[in-house]
């Protein structure tokens, strides 16, 4: 499976790019830099709106008074299903060759992975449908991991020869080493807590099914009677009084606790969930633009990017007490 950096095959060609996903999303952020890298004149349609529904209505109606014909090429991001199906003719007649970047399969995400139907019913069928015939419709598929492309050549039919690797990579202008006073970023978020001599682990998430947040804070609430700090920034409601939670940051907020942390949990950690395996999750690219050392779930997603080092441990999914010796082996070495 080739992998690329880049999205120089663009060069110079006038492009759209289209996602419903919100513009300030980790891989929003890099495909639109890459983009105007490689042709700077790209028009980008999205929206900031933290509502999917808005966001996607916005969208779908600034592409309903699109003239496709004004582009050489479409890059169809977070997510084409929502799109193509609407637009792919029109902006094949219009001569346009269509990228999409196939993020996530719905049906795999709404029937192996969050199991809100079942894979063999009438929905099920149609999502397995909508992604078959989204595949087809580009030009080119861009993945985020050699494990995805594989599962969608297997599962949906898709030719090997469309699909490329483009690795996730952290907005380094919000995520960089910053050397903050832990105390001061502390006391701004959680109030006066006594630091000495304790390590900082923090995770964050949007706290879905893969992403085995339960026994993430299972670890926690572990790791916190053996006198570490534990922060946790995400919409849970089952968390111990001994971690320290915020429901939700914006990316400043976050970039500044990651910076005061010593050991972060990426994962995924979720061993049931198949998709698990096959993604990298998108905080694992922030940490490393951070310089932290992190705990990533042990997967063939996960170790086609990183390896095994000083500031990185692979901990056996769904397996609390794997993640909280890991966080030990990393503190030693810290």
């Amino acid at each position: 499976m080739e992998v690329i950096k880049d999205l120089n095959e663009l060069n110079n060609k006038r492009v759209l790019f289209v996602t419903t996903k919100g513009l300030d999303y980790i891989r929003n952020v890099q495909e639109v830099k890459l983009l105007m890298e490689a042709a700077p004149g790209t028009y980008v349609i999205g929206s900031y709106n933290r509502s999917y529904f808005v966001r996607l209505i916005s969208v779908i109606f600034k592409l309903s008074f699109t003239s496709f014909k004004r582009y050489d090429a479409v890059l169809v991001g977070f997510a084409p299903q929502l799109i193509l199906p609407l637009f792919g003719k029109k902006m094949k007649r219009s001569g346009c060759m269509i990228t999409e970047d196939f993020f996530i399969s719905l049906y795999d995400t709404f029937c192996h992975d969050r199991k809100r139907f079942m894979p063999d019913s009438m929905i099920g069928r149609w999502l397995h449908k909508l992604d078959t015939r989204t595949l087809k419709a580009a030009d080119e598929i861009i993945c985020d991991t050699a494990a995805h492309a594989g599962y969608f050549t297997e599962e949906f039919g898709v030719s090997a020869d469309r699909c490329k690797v483009l690795y996730i990579e952290a907005d380094k202008d919000v995520y960089h080493p910053m050397n903050l006073d832990r105390i001061d970023v502390m006391a701004e978020y959680f109030g006066d807590v006594d630091l000495k001599d304790k390590k900082i682990a923090l995770y964050f998430g949007s706290v879905l099914p893969l992403q085995g947040t339960d026994t993430v804070i299972e670890a926690m609430t572990e790791l916190a009677t053996q006198g570490y700090i534990c922060i946790f920034i995400g919409p849970a409601d089952n968390i111990d009084q001994a971690i320290y939670h915020r429901s939700w940051l914006p990316q400043l907020g976050l970039a500044k606790l990651i910076d005061i942390s010593d050991i972060c949990l990426a994962g995924h950690f979720n061993d049931r969930i198949t998709k698990a395996h096959r993604t990298i999750p998108g905080k694992a690219f922030i940490y490393e633009a951070m310089h932290k050392p992190m705990v990533l779930g042990d997967n063939s997603a996960n170790r086609e990017y990183f390896e095994e080092s000083d500031t990185v441990c692979f901990a056996h999914m769904s397996d609390a007490d794997a993640i909280v010796e890991a966080v030990k082996m990393l503190s030693e070495k810290a």
